[in-house]
């Protein structure tokens, strides 16, 4: 039995996502955020040393890294969720999966910590300015290629978009940029009506309630 060490609000909800999309039994352990720091709680240091989620535990290994969890369930268990390596889109999935934690998530985190770092007062020169030509450029890139898509690789639903599907999704509703990407926010939406998307939100808000 799989176990998904699940922490409210993080990246944790993709592989949620993943493994409610293909029906793969799971145990899952909760944990909540801090509610003075909005950091994660010790006690994930139990799991693993760096104290994060998602970590997942399968056949004797503590998994951690959500790209390393992604791919390994997909090979293991969904391959029909990724191209074969001798697909020509193979090459822009594994482009793909790795933009969401690398290109993706930096300037993202960035912009997050600089509004907190504002808030407080702190005066920011050049990591402003760096941060928002960043944040431009690697979604501006994001919202061309989405153009007439519904999916990131290969027209269908792959990998990739559990990934940078979480990341666009906060892109549009925790920092309120839906006005300025249509195309992602199309694409966003198409993913949170998949019933998949719908029964890991409602797991994560049953968390919440409880």
């Amino acid at each position: 039995m799989l176990t998904l060490h699940h922490l409210d609000q993080s990246r944790s909800f993709r592989i949620l996502w993943l493994l409610e999309h293909i029906q793969q039994p799971y145990q899952l352990q909760r944990y909540y955020r801090d509610a003075q720091t909005h950091l994660a709680p010790a006690s994930l240091k139990n799991i693993h040393p760096l104290g994060k989620s998602p970590v997942l535990e399968w056949d004797g290994k503590v998994i951690a890294e959500s790209g390393a969890i992604v791919e390994l369930l997909i090979q293991k268990l969904a391959p029909s969720l990724a191209p074969t390596m001798d697909d020509p889109a193979y090459v822009d999935y594994l482009q793909w999966i790795h933009f969401s934690e690398s290109s993706a998530m930096v300037p993202y985190l960035l912009k997050v910590f600089n509004a907190i770092e504002l808030q407080q007062g702190t005066q920011l020169a050049f990591l402003e300015q760096y941060t928002q030509a960043e944040f431009d450029k690697v979604f501006g890139f994001v919202e061309t290629h989405l153009l007439d898509k519904d999916f990131l690789v290969a027209d269908r639903l792959t990998g990739a978009d559990f990934m940078l599907g979480f990341v666009l999704n906060g892109l549009l509703y925790n920092m309120q940029q839906a006005e300025h990407y249509p195309n992602i926010k199309r694409y966003v939406d198409g993913l949170s009506a998949l019933p998949s998307w719908q029964a890991a939100v409602e797991i994560e808000q049953q968390g919440v309630a409880g």
